[in-house]
């Protein structure tokens, strides 16, 4: 694989949140842009729409969505929502989407938040942001 000519935008895909995640403009490391909250799992309108903004306004070429596959490689419920999801961001975006292997991403953005002293109740607005990241640094580091 080689690198897209674009930026490569990352999503880390919550029952109610996504995580999203943006390359730096030479595409080397990934940097958390926000997380898009919706009122119910089913509600992707907007937050479609908020992709595909995204996705026009930093010259985005490839998408990444975070795949929950279970720690015995099955697929489970999240894991076909994330199949799902990245489908509708495909349709929506006429992007490119990769769906990457994103088992403990969310444990592993809890830890690297505990190191840097990030307090509990503010946690919640970025460990998705965090979680996009390793997804999206995850992919970058393999291509």
């Amino acid at each position: 694989m080689e690198k897209a000519a674009g930026r490569i935008m990352g999503l880390d895909y919550g029952s109610v949140t996504v995580g999203v995640a943006m390359t730096d403009a030479l595409g080397i490391t990934a940097q958390p842009v926000e997380t898009i909250t919706r009122p119910m799992e089913n509600k992707l309108r907007r937050t479609l729409a908020r992709i595909k903004e995204l996705c026009d306004e930093r010259g985005v070429s490839t998408i990444v969505v975070g795949y929950p596959i279970n720690m015995n490689n099955t697929k489970g419920e999240r894991a076909v929502a994330a199949e799902q999801f990245a489908a509708m961001v495909e349709k929506r975006t006429s992007l490119p989407v990769v769906l990457w292997d994103e088992r403990l991403t969310t444990v592993e953005a809890d830890r690297a938040l505990d190191e840097t002293g990030y307090s509990r109740q503010n946690r919640k607005k970025v460990i998705d942001q965090i979680a996009a990241v390793l997804i999206l640094q995850d992919y970058l580091d393999s291509i």
